[in-house]
């Protein structure tokens, strides 16, 4: 069963007198969307995740599933199931007893349980390690071991709190592939909190991103590198050229001349970013195209990352490690009209 969640400007803080965790938030999440809550630490998305699953009551606002408010749902009946970042297993318990607890809960029957159980564990890929004990396995077994604990009670509802940051990175990528297939095939709506950026990139459909508790942006992965809503999101996503300039007659007038968008600006003083992928070299000099020096360079394998210094901006270029440029070489670099972005 999938379900559409709807988050109603919700607020929520700790304390009486104390800053909101959560101001105001209003998001809707679609039948079957992989929405990922994403910000730095402390910026209100697992409080966020919390109010929707019962485990805290919002100071103000409201969370509806089909239309209809779940505020006064105790969490057991919310139809919620949630994973969070450790796996929390009973040690007392088996694999099996641990994915079943769900159901024991609701007073399933044994067959119904059993066989339940089991597709859950073929699901994860677990199915050979039913009568194991959870100090038995590694840390990626014990949170696939969660997630088909989540997963067997067929939730309306599949809350994700940060489920493989405690993972190393060969491991992680691995569960990233599995959550996403169960997501897709089981078709569950699903709110996933990370602090990650390329994890909700490679994982959501939207993206929400929170800073201090307030939404920055929510829209898919790829706005955010092409038509980010401001700096603070543009900066985020690792774009760190912003040119100041000033918008009219379709063109922009910046300290590096006069600079073409595919996508024009409203007149007025405005601020252009470009990510550091984007920045080219062009020695025919071309549309977009000024003289610049070298004044760093750091290689890093895959990309050299360069700073580009011209009429008093500092550029950011990232460019394949078969470009050489070394520190002093004077060059002409080119900001392509495409990539060029104008903040509002």
């Amino acid at each position: 069963m999938t379900a559409k969640l709807e988050i109603k400007n919700l607020s929520h803080r700790y304390r009486k007198g104390e800053e909101f965790a959560v101001s105001d938030l209003s998001l809707d999440v679609e039948p079957r969307e992989f929405v990922a809550l994403l910000g730095p630490s402390g910026c209100g998305k697992t409080t966020a995740l919390k109010v929707i699953s019962g485990l805290l009551a919002p100071t103000s606002g409201d969370v509806l599933v089909d239309g209809e408010s779940i505020l006064g749902v105790p969490p057991e009946r919310r139809r919620a199931a949630m994973v969070f970042q450790k796996s929390l297993l009973f040690p007392n318990m088996s694999v099996e007893e641990n994915v079943g607890f769900g159901l024991r809960m609701r007073k399933a029957g044994r067959e119904e349980s059993g066989r339940k159980v089991a597709d859950a564990l073929r699901q994860v890929r677990m199915d050979g390690f039913a009568y194991r004990r959870p100090g038995e396995l590694s840390g990626g077994q014990q949170q696939r071991v969660a997630l088909a604990r989540a997963l067997v009670t067929e939730p309306r509802l599949l809350l994700l709190d940060e489920p493989l940051s405690a993972l190393d990175a060969n491991l992680r990528e691995e569960m990233r592939a599995l959550v996403k297939r169960l997501q897709r095939e089981g078709g569950y709506t699903t709110v996933f909190v990370t602090h990650d950026q390329e994890e909700a990139v490679v994982l959501a459909d939207r993206i929400a991103l929170l800073f201090g508790g307030e939404l920055q942006m929510y829209d898919e992965p790829e706005a955010f590198y092409d038509r980010p809503a401001s700096r603070e999101a543009a900066r985020f996503f690792g774009a760190t050229n912003f040119i100041e300039g000033e918008a009219k007659n379709g063109s922009v007038d910046t300290p590096l001349g006069k600079l073409r968008l595919e996508r024009s600006a409203s007149p007025g003083e405005t601020t252009l970013t470009i990510r550091p992928e984007a920045v080219r070299l062009d020695e025919s000099g071309g549309e977009n195209s000024f003289p610049a020096t070298v004044s760093s360079a750091t290689y890093l394998g895959t990309q050299v990352h360069y700073e580009l210094e011209a009429s008093g901006v500092v550029l950011r270029a990232a460019l394949p490690p078969h470009v050489r440029l070394k520190k002093g070489d004077e060059i002409t670099a080119r900001l392509p009209a495409e990539s060029l972005w104008a903040l509002e």
